[in-house]
């Protein structure tokens, strides 16, 4: 290819990586904010509600069941949904509930019996970040835009990489800020040696949240079920109906067990053996401490036991017949298929939880980095855009550079359908709309 050509494809790159970069800075800079705060779930959490969290250790603990009727006579019209025992002698216990159609977490003294007090399951500050997070408080369509960002800034890395590549010229924006040379260089630099420097924690965090997202992540999860890569076949015997209810819909549970059908309680009597029952399965199995127990729904409804500690090596999802105790399936991270282990672990990477602190500082640079990378992008164009003019680099003159970059881009739409999707909507606007209006073009040029 000559050099006039190597030109054209420069060009037509800085165009699709100009757009791309302008749409989706402001997604990336509130994923990055929001996914630091996360980041330090466990320390803010810890702040925010020591007084919920924390009690004096005492002698002896109330039986659950017995905590569980302090709520219900305070709480007449509340429903018990699900039971956190205390997993440290001075931390309380955890109560779940259904109030007036919402759900709240009562906290309760295990020794004394006080209630300590409740909090919109919801309105918890973390769960908060987490809905503008994934889906910026516009449920599906907002879940859809986070997933679209999250894929463009794998494209923005790549094309990111090619504009920068030295091509026989200094390593500035890598290894130096030149300060002195007016702003727009500044911030050109500083553009770079982020991008190059933390690309490779940048690319991790994004793939690692991918799973999460409602499109790809639901197709990932099929594949991982159908190719038996996520849950194991066979965790209970024939001889136990399994139903068509998802896991994830009955309880809060790793990703793993997310799509793992529930089984049924085989009625054998009226009597629900007790919660103190579930929790003496759960330990005898060695189900790690801080595990939550979810009461069944309805007559053939299971109790389902679930943990999400810091290492996923450590993670369980038990379901346990309601009237019997028997357990009738105990899924471990053992049991996993290679796909649902990579990305149990890339889970607690994205989380901060695998490393713990040294995991969340890196975290947390990534963020401030994909911060600064994001804002440092939107100076530059601001800087460079015309009076009357968006500022969009110049199309190359050779239209055969402009195909091989859109047909380079495609391929990975097919990777990543909305970005596919995405890229029919740039097409129908740029041939179809912009082209035929002159104003636009003005504008666009």
């Amino acid at each position: 290819m000559d050099s006039l050509s190597n030109k054209d494809l420069y060009k037509a790159i800085w165009r699709w990586h100009f757009y791309a970069g302008i749409i989706f800075a402001p997604f990336l800079i509130i994923l990055s904010i929001t996914g630091a705060i996360y980041l330090f779930k466990p320390q803010i959490e810890s702040f925010l509600y020591k007084d919920y969290y924390y009690i004096e250790k005492g002698e002896h603990e109330l039986a659950p069941s017995a905590l569980i009727e302090k709520i219900t006579d305070t709480y007449k019209h509340a429903t018990v949904v699900s039971y956190r025992p205390s997993d440290a002698p001075d931390r309380s216990t955890e109560v779940g509930v259904v109030l007036d159609g919402e759900k709240y977490i009562i906290f309760i003294n295990p020794y004394t019996g006080d209630i300590l007090g409740k909090i919109a399951k919801e309105g918890k500050l973390m769960n908060v970040i987490v809905k503008l997070h994934g889906e910026l408080f516009i449920g599906t369509i907002g879940d859809r835009v986070v997933e679209l960002a999250a894929c463009w800034a794998v494209i923005l890395l790549i094309t990111g990489l090619y504009l920068w590549w030295p091509r026989n010229r200094s390593l500035y924006g890598i290894v130096k800020i030149r300060f002195n040379e007016g702003k727009r260089i500044m911030w050109k630099d500083i553009h770079s040696m982020l991008a190059i420097w933390l690309s490779l924690f940048i690319l991790l965090l994004i793939l690692t949240g991918l799973p999460w997202a409602g499109f790809i992540g639901d197709k990932i999860n099929r594949i991982a079920t159908a190719t038996h890569t996520g849950y194991p076949p066979g965790l209970w015997d024939g001889q136990i109906p399994e139903s068509v209810i998802p896991t994830k819909s009955i309880a809060d549970v790793p990703w793993a067990a997310e799509n793992m059908p529930v089984p049924e309680s085989k009625q054998n009597g009226t009597m629900t053996i007790p919660v103190e029952t579930v929790i003496q399965i759960a330990k005898e199995r060695h189900v790690h401490p801080g595990f939550s127990i979810h009461f069944p729904e309805g007559e053939k409804g299971v109790y389902t036991v679930s943990v999400f500690p810091d290492l996923p090596q450590d993670q369980a999802t038990l379901h346990i017949d309601q009237y019997s105790g028997k357990v009738l399936a105990d899924l471990r991270f053992k049991d996993y298929g290679w796909l649902a282990k990579v990305i149990e672990i890339g889970i607690a990477l994205h989380e901060g939880r695998y490393f713990g602190l040294f995991n969340q500082m890196i975290g947390l640079i990534t963020c401030l980095g994909l911060i600064l990378i994001s804002y440092s992008g939107v100076v530059m164009w601001w800087k460079r855009r015309p009076k009357g003019s968006l500022g969009v680099p110049s199309a190359p003159q050779n239209k055969r550079a402009m195909r091989i970059v859109t047909l380079i881009i495609i391929t990975l739409g097919l990777m990543m359908p909305l970005v596919a999707i995405s890229l029919v909507i740039a097409f129908v606007l740029d041939w179809i709309i912009i082209r035929r209006i002159p104003k636009l073009q003005t504008w666009f040029s």
